[in-house]
């Protein structure tokens, strides 16, 4: 076991535990500050899998925590983006009503956007949709010209690279998985597998993993989480003309995904999903990839089942397109109908962290708690990464409150 006495130890390397780590370094630059994450690299799990869309705030309940960090986040990246050159731009996006019914719910996550102040958006009509992408087709829409994309691996290694710097004592390890904790008046010991740590306070930002780290930190925690996959596909060289930033469908009210989109890519690349479907591993990226220890934990639970029966119509089609590029092909071409099976090939896959409560209710909006020494991110799903920055400022506050650092 080491000698030295940190003040902090995050655990976890995504954005949110990067951000948390930026935040809390900046404002208080003589603190010692250990970051763990237990892959090989930073960002590997829900961070550097996601759409890379900075995201407005247009589909938040207004006075919620996602919508209050969304926006404040979504500023606060696209300035640290700028100042770091991390590969991003704010092109903006259209959302597209395809269908009467899709109207009344277009308006309300409209005048959330109003509300949440997601600066410059503008409903327009089926043409109107035509000036932004031509190839798409709608009976009407709404234009949001602050949604952008970004590069979050490059933006969460370059909060970690600047936070570093900072702190002359800091550290941030890669391969180094927390495996168990103690707790006692002078200090916590957090072990792992490259040996022991001692620090005066901890902060949890496990992602995919909150759960168990909770309950190993001794937190009583009714919720479980349970990790869905999201397959995409890609454009192909040919087809790339059909898309030139963004394109979201109106998201059903009754489903807890935002649907099938299209993304330019900070690469290049135009990506197309994704799915959602209940993943037999937590962190895994295959359609077939199992984990008896993750499945049982999640079938086991009955608020998992729960979220399956209110949701089975739509599970039932969601798991039927991953295994189908004709249905998955159909989706898109909701959208956009000139598609053709030539037009896409198969992408990468996501897997996104669900708090799921006994209810089979999602959780659905950010959950930060305090315990004696520690705090738990145990809820951080989209917009996360967007509002990371917030986050980050929302722990560290809390560290001050709670910690007394």
């Amino acid at each position: 076991m080491s000698d030295q006495i940190y003040d902090i130890a995050i655990i976890g390397g995504g954005i949110v535990g990067a951000a948390t780590f930026y935040k809390i370094q900046k404002a208080y630059p003589s603190l010692k500050i250990l970051l763990v994450e237990k892959e090989e690299g930073f960002a590997n799990h829900q961070t550097g899998n996601n759409s890379g869309v900075i995201h407005s705030g247009l589909y938040y309940t207004p006075g919620s925590l996602k919508a209050k960090n969304c926006v404040q986040g979504r500023h606060e990246i696209v300035a640290f983006a700028k100042e770091h050159n991390v590969a991003h731009d704010v092109c903006g996006k259209v959302v597209v009503a395809t269908k009467e019914t899709e109207l009344p719910f277009m308006e309300k996550i409209f005048n959330n956007g109003i509300a949440n102040n997601t600066e410059g958006i503008e409903k327009i009509t089926g043409q109107q949709i035509k000036d932004f992408e031509p190839h798409v087709e709608g009976i009407g829409g709404i234009w949001v010209p602050c949604t952008g994309i970004i590069d979050y691996k490059g933006a969460t290694e370059k909060m970690i690279e600047v936070a570093v710097s900072i702190g002359k004592d800091s550290k941030a390890m890669l391969g180094t998985e927390a495996t168990g904790f103690e707790h006692s008046e002078a200090y916590n010991t957090l072990h792992t597998t490259k040996g022991s740590f001692k620090a005066k306070k901890t902060i949890f930002c496990g992602g995919l993993q909150a759960d168990r780290l909770a309950k190993k930190d001794g937190v009583k925690i009714k919720e479980k989480v349970v990790g869905f996959r999201g397959d995409y596909y890609e454009l192909t060289d040919e087809a790339k003309h059909k898309v030139k930033n963004l394109i979201y469908p109106v998201p059903n009210p009754e489903f807890p995904f935002l649907g099938v989109h299209f993304t330019r890519m900070t690469n290049g690349e135009i990506e197309c999903g994704p799915n959602a479907v209940f993943t037999f591993k937590r962190e895994g990226y295959g359609k077939t990839d199992f984990s008896f220890r993750d499945t049982a934990s999640a079938l086991s639970y009955g608020g998992t089942w729960k979220l399956f029966f209110k949701n089975m119509s739509f599970g039932i089609n969601e798991y039927r397109r991953a295994f189908s590029k004709k249905l998955f092909l159909k989706t898109l071409q909701e959208l956009i109908p000139s598609l053709t099976m030539d037009d896409i090939k198969p992408g990468r896959a996501g897997v996104r962290a669900l708090l799921l409560g006994a209810d089979g209710d999602t959780r659905d909006d950010f959950r930060i708690v305090y315990r004696k020494n520690s705090i738990h991110v145990l809820n951080a799903p989209s917009p996360a990464a967007t509002a990371s920055m917030s986050i980050g400022r929302e722990i560290a506050d809390m560290a001050v409150e709670q910690f007394s650092i």
